[in-house]
C-alpha cells in the first residue's frame, strides 16, 4: 500500500516535482563547483603567487646581520662569505622537492661600466642563472633560473642564453642614459678584471634592476675573482598557509614535541621547507619571504571563506525555495491527507510518505546538480587558473549530506501544517 501511494504521488503534481528538482539541483551545482574549487583553490593560488617573486630566500650564515635583517644590498664589498654554487641543486632533493617550484642563485657586485658614451661608476652588476637546465643525481631533470620566477618583467628583446654567458640584459634606466639598445657592446670592469658584455635585452621592471646590469653568475664570479660563489638562492615554493604550529616552529624547531615536529616536517609549511633546505646546503640560512608567505595564506583564507558563504547562501536559498514549494503542495493535497488521517493513518504515516516524496526528489536534483555543478567546477578552473579542478570523493558525500538537510529543513514548515491538520474540518471544507 506506502509502494502504491508513493508512486501514485510521484506521478501527480509532475510540473510542482520538477520545480523542486530544479531547486536542489541549482543549489547542489553551486555546491559541487564552490566545494571543487574551494579544496583545489590553495594550489592554485600559490601557483599564481609563484609568478610574483619568491617566497624563500637562501643566504650564506655568516653574510652581515644588517643584510638579513634589512634587505641592505652592499654587494660583495658588505658580504665576507658565500654558498657554494654546486650546493644549488641540492635544493631539490629534499622532502618536498616537488613543491620547489623555481629557483636562482643571486650575486651582486659593484663595477665601472663602459659604453660608447663614457663610464658609469659603481653600477649594481647581478650575476644569476636566466635559464638553467639541470640533471639530477636521482635522474630527474629540472628547468629554472631567473626569468620563471620573474614572469611580471617585459624586456625588449630577449633573455641571455644559457650557452653564451657574454650575453646580458640591463634596466631600462640603465640602457636610456647609457645609449644602449639591444645588439649593443660595452663592458664592466672590477680590480683590474675587465667583461665584454652584449646586450640581448632592456628589461622593465620599475624596482631598482631597471637600473643594473644583469648577466650570468660566471661573470660577476669572475669580476670578485670568487669561483662558484653565490650570494643568495631565491626559491619559489608551494607552501601551506601558517598556522600556530608553523609559527612556534618558526620560532624555534626545538621547542616541539616529538609529535608535533613529526607533524611539521611532514606538512608543506615555509618555515619547514627552509629547515630542511638548510640540511642539504652547507653553512646556509633559510628564511621566508615574509609578505609573499603571509598574502598567500590571507588570501587563500579569504577565498575559501567567499567560497563556503556563496555555498551556505546557496543551500539557505534552495532551503526556502523547498518550503514554499513543498507546503504548497501540501496544502493542495490537504482533501486527501485528511481523508488518510480520517480512516486510521497516523500522523507518523503520513509525515512519513511526505518525507520519502520529497527525499527521492531531492535525490533526483541532487545527482543532476552534482554533475552540473562538476562541470562548472571545470569551468571555473579553466577560466580563472587555466587548468582543470579535481574534484575530490568528499566532495560527494558532503554535496549529499548538505542536500539531505535542505531537503529535511525545507520540509518542516510543510510537516507542522500536517501536524496541525484536522480531517473533519478539510474533509467538511473548513
Amino acid at each position: 500500500m506506502f509502494l502504491r501511494m508513493l508512486r501514485g504521488a510521484l506521478l501527480r503534481q509532475r510540473s510542482r516535482r520538477l520545480m523542486i528538482i530544479l531547486t536542489v539541483a541549482l543549489g547542489a551545482s553551486v555546491a559541487t563547483s564552490m566545494l571543487s574549487v574551494m579544496f583545489s583553490v590553495g594550489d592554485k593560488i600559490n601557483q599564481e603567487l609563484k609568478a610574483y617573486g619568491a617566497n624563500i630566500v637562501v643566504r650564506p650564515q655568516g653574510a652581515a646581520v644588517v643584510q638579513d635583517i634589512y634587505d641592505f644590498d652592499g654587494g660583495d664589498d658588505a658580504q665576507q662569505s658565500y654558498l657554494d654554487e654546486e650546493d644549488v641543486p641540492k635544493i631539490k632533493t629534499i622532502f618536498w622537492t616537488y613543491n620547489i617550484v623555481d629557483f636562482a642563485p643571486v650575486l651582486n657586485t659593484k663595477g665601472d661600466a663602459t659604453t660608447a658614451g663614457g663610464t658609469t661608476d659603481d653600477v649594481t652588476v647581478v650575476g644569476t642563472w636566466f635559464t638553467k637546465h639541470l640533471d639530477l643525481a636521482d635522474g630527474e631533470s629540472v628547468d629554472t633560473g631567473l626569468v620563471n620566477m620573474r614572469g611580471w618583467w617585459t624586456i625588449d628583446g630577449s633573455w641571455p642564453s644559457e650557452e653564451d654567458p657574454t650575453q646580458a640584459v640591463v634596466g631600462v634606466a640603465f640602457a636610456r642614459n647609457n645609449g644602449l639598445g639591444v645588439g649593443d657592446s660595452f663592458s664592466v670592469a672590477r680590480n683590474g678584471v675587465t667583461e665584454q658584455l652584449t646586450v640581448s635585452g632592456i628589461v622593465t621592471t620599475g624596482e631598482d634592476e631597471d637600473n643594473q646590469v644583469l648577466t650570468d653568475i660566471a661573470t660577476a664570479q669572475d669580476l670578485i675573482a670568487v669561483p662558484g660563489a653565490v650570494g643568495e638562492v631565491e626559491i619559489s615554493a608551494l607552501t601551506t598557509p601558517d598556522n600556530d604550529l608553523a609559527r612556534k616552529a618558526a620560532k624555534n624547531p626545538n621547542s616541539l614535541s616529538v609529535s608535533e615536529r613529526e607533524t611539521w616536517y611532514c606538512t608543506a609549511y615555509v618555515s619547514s621547507i627552509a629547515y630542511q633546505i638548510e640540511e642539504v646546503i652547507p653553512n646556509s640560512t633559510a628564511r621566508a619571504v615574509r609578505q609573499v608567505s603571509e598574502s598567500e595564506g590571507t588570501i587563500l583564507e579569504k577565498t575559501q571563506l567567499l567560497m563556503v558563504l556563496v555555498t551556505v547562501l546557496s543551500m539557505a536559498g534552495a532551503a526556502l525555495a523547498i518550503a514554499n514549494l513543498v507546503t504548497a503542495n501540501v496544502m493542495e493535497r490537504a482533501s486527501q491527507i485528511g481523508l488518510m488521517k480520517a480512516i486510521g493513518a497516523r500522523d507518523s504515516a503520513v509525515v512519513g510518505l511526505i518525507l520519502t516524496e520529497i527525499l527521492i526528489v531531492g535525490l533526483v536534483g541532487g545527482l543532476l546538480g552534482f554533475g552540473v555543478g562538476t562541470g562548472l567546477a571545470q569551468v571555473i578552473g579553466r577560466l580563472v587558473f587555466g587548468s582543470s579542478i579535481s574534484v575530490l570523493p568528499a566532495v560527494a558525500g558532503i554535496v549529499a549530506a548538505l542536500v539531505l538537510l535542505v531537503v529535511l529543513a525545507g520540509s518542516i514548515p510543510a510537516v507542522r501544517f500536517l501536524l496541525r491538520l484536522r480531517p473533519a474540518e478539510v474533509l467538511h471544507g473548513r
